[in-house]
């Protein structure tokens, strides 16, 4: 599982003044179980993602991932964990099999077991077709498949996923919903990202909605609703920015 307190990230901007990334974020996500991290674009949904896989460092706060620590046990952390980033690049030249051979190695999975794992993503995600193709003459969403493919091939507990549909067609991105599914029958611990409000109302089983960098409500769907009286994702969201807005205004004249 993943357990997040007090995660802060600030970077320091050209005029000297802090930008704070990610501001105070605490939340859980289970085995068996799709959490979805809500915001618009800038909100600090990636920030979060790349400190909780180790990619940065928070300036205050902690996190575990399957009960380690993101600072004191990085590798501990890598070892159980999938992370899919929308710019992590791809070795043109390799074909699909030759890259998820090659991080499979990285990833310490056994020789034997290599070609069973790969011809098991390829049927799971439907890449037979391409996976002696390089990848330069691959399209976005097989571009795509091979990127959560080499993120899973030592098969990991938990799958971080950035906004793993963006800019694919509705085909490709159903197949990838699908797999995400099953990586919840199978009690993964699964943190989606998206800035898609539908989709975080068809997958999510629970929603953390963020805002400039700040968590603006945590919950499920039905709760949403029922503590707004709204029944669309996209009210329900301007609702709480307004709400949080109001709260900021009341401390500001205080």
């Amino acid at each position: 599982m993943i357990k997040v307190k007090n995660l802060t990230k600030v970077f320091l901007q050209k005029n000297g003044e802090e930008l704070f990334a990610v501001n105070d974020l605490s939340f859980e996500a289970e085995k068996g179980e799709i959490v979805v991290l809500l915001g618009v674009n800038g909100a600090g949904k990636t920030t979060t993602m790349r400190m909780l896989s180790t990619v940065l460092q928070p300036t205050s706060g902690s996190a575990t991932v399957e009960g380690f620590d993101i600072i004191e046990q990085p590798q501990k952390v890598r070892a159980n964990l999938g992370f899919l980033s929308g710019d992590t690049g791809l070795y043109a030249r390799l074909t699909a099999r030759e890259i998820i051979t090659y991080f499979a190695r990285l990833y310490d999975v056994s020789e034997k077991n290599i070609l069973s794992r790969i011809s098991e993503i390829a049927s799971l995600l439907d890449m037979s077709d391409f996976l002696d193709k390089k990848i330069d003459m691959l399209s976005t969403g097989m571009k795509q498949k091979v990127s959560i493919a080499r993120s899973i091939i030592h098969d990991p507990p938990i799958m971080i996923l950035d906004e793993p549909t963006v800019g694919l067609d509705i085909l490709t991105a159903r197949n990838i919903i699908d797999f995400i599914h099953k990586c919840k029958n199978e009690s993964k611990c699964v943190l989606f990202s998206t800035h898609i409000m539908r989709e975080a109302e068809r997958i999510a089983d629970r929603i953390v909605m963020i805002h400039e960098g700040k968590i603006l409500a945590e919950g499920t769907w039905e709760k949403f609703k029922n503590e707004t009286g709204l029944h669309d994702l996209d009210d329900i969201f301007v609702h709480f920015i307004n709400q949080s807005k109001e709260q900021e205004e009341e401390l500001d004249e205080l």
